[in-house]
């Protein structure tokens, strides 16, 4: 699930702990000029496995002397944050965060965001529900902005679970109890049934002004410095792809789709998207692979300019 093939390995866990005791030790030096990276996993995926956000976090600590980066655990521990990113409610999560980084001290002055597949959106809710400390860059990795409609795939060993999730989908998303409790349903948007979708969706309606508008969103969302979408253009898990970049399927069909420019969402403009794409605030940025996969040349050349 990302750079490499980022399947959770056993092996992995000796290094983990190695990594978590040098990583806490208290002669790290952080450059308090240098903007904080806040980091969120993918599905499936948690926030120290050394082959996925392990590798993100030391790149970039690598490539930016001195950051500080946090790379969220959602839960009590890497197997819990896993679990979580299938059945914890996703209102929950973005709560828990917004605790977390107003109690980080590092993060007082403001600090950028990356969020990885489904921690793209969880992050752009979180900048527009809690404006501080205040986001300054928000990268989303393959986020599902406009949602998903379809599974096809899920990351390494978590398959199993992913065939269960998708019976629940198809046998009821929008049922309250797998609204409540199945994060994946709380971002499945069904065009052959957008009025159940506005009704029912408890986190990505909300987030995307369906159901009546926020004022507190909008304005918050565009306080970012910048808005950065990376669309992977041969993305096999993220049914429709356009998602990653605000698009979606016309509704009433699942094959045609429209761009973020041609929604109601822009036009509208209900979270100050069109105002901050004439302010030259989005950059749309594609990636010739599969979900999450990119190199490290990559994303050092295109990415971590964002983190200076």
């Amino acid at each position: 699930h990302g750079p490499g093939k980022m399947a959770v390995q056993a092996a992995g866990w000796s290094l983990l702990l190695l990594l978590h005791f040098t990583s806490t030790q208290p002669w790290t030096v952080h450059n308090s000029t240098q903007l904080p990276v806040v980091i969120w996993h993918g599905m499936g995926d948690s926030c120290c496995n050394p082959l996925s956000m392990g590798f993100i976090k030391k790149l970039v600590e690598e490539k930016v002397p001195g950051i500080y980066v946090l790379s969220l655990e959602i839960g009590n521990s890497v197997t819990e944050d896993m679990e979580n990113s299938f059945f914890m409610n996703v209102n929950d999560q973005v709560e828990l965060v917004c605790n977390i980084l107003s109690k980080d001290k590092m993060l007082q002055n403001g600090y950028n965001a990356m969020g990885f597949s489904q921690g793209g959106q969880f992050l752009r809710a979180v900048a527009q529900r809690c404006p501080s400390p205040a986001m300054k860059n928000l990268i989303s990795f393959g986020g599902q902005h406009q949602g998903v409609y379809g599974l096809p795939r899920c990351p390494g060993e978590s398959s199993h679970i992913c065939n269960w999730i998708r019976k629940m989908l198809n046998w009821g998303a929008y049922s309250s109890p797998i609204q409540e409790h199945l994060v994946q349903a709380e971002y499945w948007h069904d065009p052959l049934n957008e009025e159940l979708y506005r009704n029912k969706s408890v986190f990505l309606a909300d987030i995307n002004q369906e159901r009546g508008i926020n004022g507190s969103y909008k304005q918050n969302l565009m306080k970012l410095n910048k808005f950065v979408m990376v669309k992977f253009l041969k993305d096999s898990m993220v049914v429709p792809a356009d998602s990653e970049w605000f698009g979606f399927y016309n509704a009433g069909q699942a094959k045609v789709t429209y761009t973020l420019q041609e929604s109601d969402l822009y036009h509208e403009d209900r979270l100050g998207l069109k105002v901050m794409d004439k302010a030259k605030k989005l950059e749309f940025l594609t990636v010739d692979g599969d979900h999450l996969q990119f190199s490290e040349e990559w994303f050092i050349t295109n990415i971590i300019p964002y983190l200076k």
